[in-house]
């Protein structure tokens, strides 16, 4: 079997520590056999040929602004050539935000973090016998809680509570051809590295990958 190729794209809001969680994230998948080019620049998107051989996208991207010729070759590399795409908190769910389409393939967009960092909550896993969740159990974060607008399409595999309200915290959905999974944990790097957070992740990435 050939080696999956993951691209790792960083950048965009600093205090996310965009460069920190793009290593990590580079480092999990080089642990399973990944070949990963990590690149801190969104002309990575421009090279349809280039995406077209990648497996697995994982943007690290918070707000900032993205060109046409950028987004356009890394939305036919998902929906059309079937690379995956996984990423967490505002690193994929609040990148681009006039990018409607962008937001559409995510399965969601971030809203606002009540209380902003510091808050203290529970992740509860939906279904403890799925492979992504399996064994996890629900924990304690004590970071951003991301109230986030949604795809009603999307596979919930984790949650949190705002009052009444159940909030997925990780999901996956399909978009055309592609898998897409996210997490709205990883506000900075410590929280990534936290040990359920960071297998999580890597779950979700390997599920994602085409």
């Amino acid at each position: 079997m050939s080696q999956k190729q993951a691209l790792i794209v960083w950048g965009g809001w600093d205090g996310h520590q965009p460069e920190e969680v793009a290593g990590i994230f580079a480092g999990v998948l080089r642990e399973e056999g990944y070949g990963v080019e990590v690149t801190d620049t969104l002309d990575s998107f421009r090279d349809e040929e280039r995406l077209a051989s990648i497996d697995l996208i994982v943007p690290v991207w918070t707000m900032g602004q993205i060109e046409k010729e950028q987004l356009t070759p890394l939305i036919n590399a998902v929906k059309v050539g079937g690379t995956g795409i996984a990423g967490c908190h505002g690193g994929m769910g609040d990148s681009f935000r006039n990018e409607v389409e962008y937001q559409y393939m995510v399965g969601g967009q971030w809203v606002a973090h009540p209380g902003n960092d510091g808050v203290t909550y529970t992740v509860r896993m939906k279904d403890s016998e799925q492979p992504l969740t399996a064994g996890i159990g629900d924990f304690v974060v004590v970071s951003e809680k991301y109230y986030m607008h949604v795809d009603p399409a999307i596979k919930v595999h984790a949650v949190t509570d705002f009052d009444d309200v159940e909030m997925p915290v990780v999901w996956t959905k399909t978009y055309g051809a592609g898998k897409v999974y996210y997490n709205s944990l990883g506000h900075q790097a410590n929280i990534v590295r936290m040990p359920e957070t960071l297998e999580l992740m890597r779950r979700g990435l390997l599920w994602a990958t085409r």
